[in-house]
């Protein structure tokens, strides 16, 4: 158990997510009181939760809501200590097809945990940012006070519900912290990411994998340091109030992580470039590379995942989780997922 946070009941928003399942896993493995917030629909799924061992989901207090409803949140959030708010849209093509949507569930739906916490007097707020607000680095390793560039609406929410966070702990001493993790990867990743795109394509035995741009380059981070990374940030007096990148420093090519996946999976196959998966090329993010000296700093953190070889640990782990059959049939190989 986290010694700062022992005690203390922990609400997960977006817990039925790629990062929010592990997130609330950890959480409860350590034998931490956790709620667990998850989309509500009628077939009753609690999303990647619903995968987790039985002593897991024993463990957990299932709320099943709608982050854009502000009094299911705040019923969510009463008797909560610590508030760790993941739930948002994420995928940057879908932004292009439904903004509005990103607009109600990224930055109301984040009001919405502001307000609440500043009217129940919670402990603490982790707020999920994102390295997309960079955009394109301007200088490289990027620090939190890189400028911020809204190159997708998906982005441009995320700016927007970062800045109110920080609004709520200046304006009302709101014990609000901001994480900003950089392009997080590994098992339950939703295919619409680069890196389960390859792997799923490749484990289905395609031949011809098709993908978009391969130049721009990326600051990869595997799900448990990223985890670690929140677990930190919510444990730390000292992250309340500052924004902190979460990243591991190393930058790759999206080209050169695919084709050491091949190499990993012992595939030999053709990239097609695929036209619906390039984006706008005023949007693309061309570059990102963390700095992490604010995590190392504060919190004692550094990634466990770190450089080639971490990503090459990290990327093996991965790919044994997608290749397991009963995991790789969730997946759509043949379908592009925005």
């Amino acid at each position: 158990m986290i010694e700062n946070m022992r005690g203390k009941k922990i609400l997960v928003t977006g817990a039925d997510g790629f990062i929010g399942s592990h997130l609330t896993e950890t959480l409860v493995h350590a034998g931490h009181d956790v709620r667990a917030f998850v989309y509500y629909n009628s077939f009753n799924s609690w999303g990647w939760l619903d995968h987790a061992p039985d002593d897991i989901r024993r463990g957990l207090d299932v709320f099943a809501g709608d982050i854009r409803d502000p009094h299911g949140v705040r019923q969510a959030m009463k008797g909560c200590d610590v508030v760790l708010h993941l739930a948002a849209l994420i995928a940057i093509p879908y932004s292009y097809h439904s903004p509005d949507a990103y607009v109600d569930t990224n930055i109301r739906g984040t009001l919405n945990v502001l307000q609440a916490a500043r009217d129940l007097g919670v402990s603490k707020v982790v707020h999920t940012s994102t390295s997309e607000v960079y955009g394109t680095a301007r200088a490289v390793p990027i620090t939190e006070d890189h400028p911020l560039q809204g190159q997708s609406p998906y982005s441009a929410t995320k700016i927007a519900a970062d800045q109110l966070a920080l609004s709520f702990h200046s304006s009302f001493d709101t014990p609000v912290a901001v994480i900003r993790p950089f392009n997080t990867y590994g098992p339950r990743q939703s295919a619409r990411a680069i890196i389960p795109a390859a792997v799923i394509q490749m484990a289905n035995g395609k031949k011809r994998i098709r993908l978009g741009s391969l130049h721009p380059t990326r600051d990869f981070n595997y799900i448990e340091d990223v985890v670690r990374g929140f677990i930190a940030v919510a444990a730390s007096p000292r992250a309340v109030g500052q924004v902190i990148n979460i990243g591991s420093g190393h930058e790759i090519s999206i080209g050169d992580t695919v084709r050491l996946i091949g190499e990993l999976m012992g595939a030999d196959v053709e990239i097609i470039t695929d036209n619906e998966r390039i984006r706008p090329e005023k949007s693309e993010v061309e570059r990102l590379c963390a700095s992490n000296d604010r995590a190392r700093t504060l919190l004692d953190w550094q990634p466990a995942y770190a450089g080639r070889d971490g990503l090459r640990r990290g990327l093996s782990q991965t790919i044994a989780w997608f290749r397991d059959p009963g995991n790789l049939s969730r997946y759509k190989a043949d379908l592009y997922n925005i």
